[in-house]
């Protein structure tokens, strides 16, 4: 008996280093990489940063009983410096995921080096759907949004509370190029038409003569397929022309609540979008954004939320899984369901993409807000099953 009780204290003593030794280095280290000082700085940038320091701190500061530690940098929307970043991330600084990745080109040529370096991505603020589509990886996950989830809330539920013809302003390339066309197909498919569009610069100063023509092509709707400074420069100048005064409504496929907070209600009010998380929305929300106001300075977006949600789920693989080994990890994020301040019974499908409700949003006028930052009346809440795009549609290779 003897000799039992000294074997077992013995194999007790070597099994709780052995557990604490499944954590690689002795550390889990997350990179947020986006962007900090460009057009999207406000939408991403060190908010993101904040929002997933909120979310380790929520999960006790450690994981497995070892430290985990948030590292960030700005990728400046360039694929070149953002794969240069995260490789410099594995190979030398032992980061063990990334997330956030706005910038559609950025998020899928670090997810693509990721899954060649076996290193798990969680995309937070990218748009495409390439990311679970024909480029899904593995070791990929898109969180939050995508084209085809802002087209479905926004344009499907617009065509069906009236809004059936549409004219859109569409930013000259890819990703306004797939977000229109995303936007068409939603808007076809639930019966209504789209009587034109027009292609404006990235970044440019002047909406004049685009607003001119969605104008007077007649529609009931005019789609903005851009974002950032771009959708608020739109916005912006079509609330000068009295658009949305004369009847018209205007549909941002891409505008968070960042973006409506820098136009102002004067400017954005009845402006329509689509997002997964509201801060003021119930008393879970509420208290995720006071969180994330405190250390940020402001409410926080989707992808705010977002990626605390990405950080948390994150960490519950982890501890899961009982290690960080990315293959263990991956499996354990696609079992686990995704219950937090962000999202309500989330589910991740087999070709990484996490669903959870969606929210069809007007901008309040100025005299219905009940304080400076409530912006939103929610008019319908989709369920993820209907926003997002079927998995065996999505081109995906890794789906059976």
């Amino acid at each position: 008996m003897r000799k039992l009780l000294s074997l077992f204290a013995a194999t007790t003593a070597l099994s709780a280093p052995a557990l604490a030794q499944e954590i690689s280095d002795g550390i889990v280290r997350i990179g947020i990489l986006n962007d900090q000082s460009g057009v999207y700085a406000d939408t991403t940038g060190r908010t993101s940063v904040e929002a997933a320091r909120v979310a380790v701190e929520e999960f006790g500061g450690t994981v497995l009983g070892k430290p985990v530690e948030i590292v960030f940098a700005d990728h400046q929307n360039k694929t070149d410096i953002a794969s240069n970043i995260a490789r410099q991330w594995y190979d030398t600084e032992q980061v063990d995921a990334i997330m956030d990745l706005n910038n559609s080109a950025v998020a899928l040529a670090v997810q693509g080096l990721s899954n060649d370096m076996k290193k798990i991505t969680i995309t937070t603020g990218s748009a495409t759907t390439d990311l679970t589509g024909k480029a899904c990886t593995s070791y990929g996950f898109h969180w939050v949004y995508d084209t085809n989830m802002l087209s479905n809330v926004t344009g499907g539920a617009l065509v069906k509370e009236g809004g059936d013809s549409w004219y859109f302003l569409t930013a000259d390339y890819a990703f306004g190029h797939n977000l229109e066309a995303s936007g068409r197909t939603v808007v076809e498919a639930a019966g209504g038409q789209v009587l034109g569009s027009v292609r404006h610069p990235l970044s440019t100063p002047d909406f004049s003569s685009f607003l001119l023509q969605a104008q007077s092509s007649g529609a009931k709707v005019i789609g903005l397929a851009s974002a950032g400074l771009d959708a608020q420069s739109a916005i912006k100048q079509a609330a000068e022309f009295g658009i949305t005064q004369s009847g018209q409504r205007l549909a941002a496929l891409l505008v968070t609540l960042s973006e409506v907070r820098g136009l102002g209600a004067e400017a954005a009010q009845g402006l329509y979008l689509a997002e997964s998380y509201y801060w003021d929305r119930d008393d879970t929300s509420r208290e995720l954004g006071e969180r994330i106001k405190a250390k940020a300075g402001v409410y926080p977006n989707m992808i705010h939320a977002g990626t605390y949600s990405a950080v948390l789920q994150y960490l519950k693989a982890i501890e899961a899984a009982g290690t960080d080994d990315a293959d263990a990890v991956a499996a354990k994020l696609h079992e686990l369901p995704v219950n937090d301040s962000f999202a309500s019974n989330g589910a991740v499908w087999p070709n990484g993409r996490m669903v959870s409700d969606v929210y069809l949003l007007e901008v309040k006028a100025p005299s219905d807000m009940k304080g400076d930052s409530d912006f939103y009346n929610v008019l319908a809440t989709v369920p993820g099953d209907q926003a997002y795009l079927d998995p065996a549609k999505s081109g995906c290779p890794l789906v059976k």
